[in-house]
Parts: structure tokens; C-alpha cells; sequence
């Protein structure tokens, strides 16, 4: 893991949570439940506040911090884009349940990434 990696995937991820943030105010507001749209933007906070984590760690790269940076990417894989992915699949009348077990795996990650960069800090 170098600095640049860890900048481009908070520029991705915070770039595409904005993406997604309007996409899910603007464009699914009427297609998607109270209970969904909820969800939604759960998904989305979660990726803002990692790639902003990202960012800092980017800015003040340390080797020490690599296992934290791709437990936190991939946390924001699995969490978030599970979260989309239920999310559109159940309003567009397919729902892939499939993604519902991956959530909670996504959860555990981002929780190992902070885990880990508490780990490092001592």
C-alpha cells in the first residue's frame, strides 16, 4: 500500500458517496420507501466517513497503517454496495438476498480498520 493508492481510493470513494448521495435524494426519493431511502443514505454516510478516514491516513501515510486502509476499502465494499445493492434489488422488485450476509461482513471490516489503527497508534 503506498500514499498514492490510499488517496485515489478516498477520492474514488468520497467522490462516488456524493454520486450516490444525490442519485438517492433526487433520482430514488420517489421510487424508494421512507424505510429504504433510509437505508440508502446509511450506506452512503458510512462510505463519506471512511474515505475521509482514508484521506487523512493518505495524508499522513505510515506503513504501520496498510492493514487499517484495506480493511477500512474493503469494509466500504462490502457494507456500503451491499447496502445499495439490497436496497435498488428489493425496489426495483428483484431483491438479491444474497447481499444481506455481506453487510454485516462489511461491518466487521470497517470495525478491524479502526481496531487496527488503535492497534498502530500505541
Amino acid at each position: 500500500m503506498t500514499q498514492e493508492t490510499t488517496m485515489l481510493f478516498a477520492s474514488i470513494f468520497g467522490c462516488l458517496a456524493i454520486i450516490l448521495g444525490a442519485f438517492g435524494a433526487h433520482a430514488l426519493k420517489k421510487k424508494l420507501t421512507t424505510v429504504q431511502l433510509q437505508s440508502f443514505e446509511t450506506g452512503v454516510k458510512y462510505q463519506m466517513y471512511h474515505a475521509i478516514v482514508l484521506l487523512v491516513l493518505g495524508l499522513q501515510f505510515n506503513e504501520s497503517y496498510t492493514n487499517a486502509i484495506l480493511l477500512f476499502s474493503l469494509g466500504i465494499c462490502l457494507f456500503s454496495f451491499s447496502i445499495y445493492g439490497l436496497v435498488l434489488s428489493d425496489a426495483f422488485g428483484k431483491k438479491m438476498k444474497f447481499l444481506g450476509p455481506i453487510t454485516p461482513l462489511g461491518g466487521l471490516c470497517l470495525a478491524g480498520g479502526w481496531f487496527l489503527l488503535f492497534y498502530n497508534t500505541m
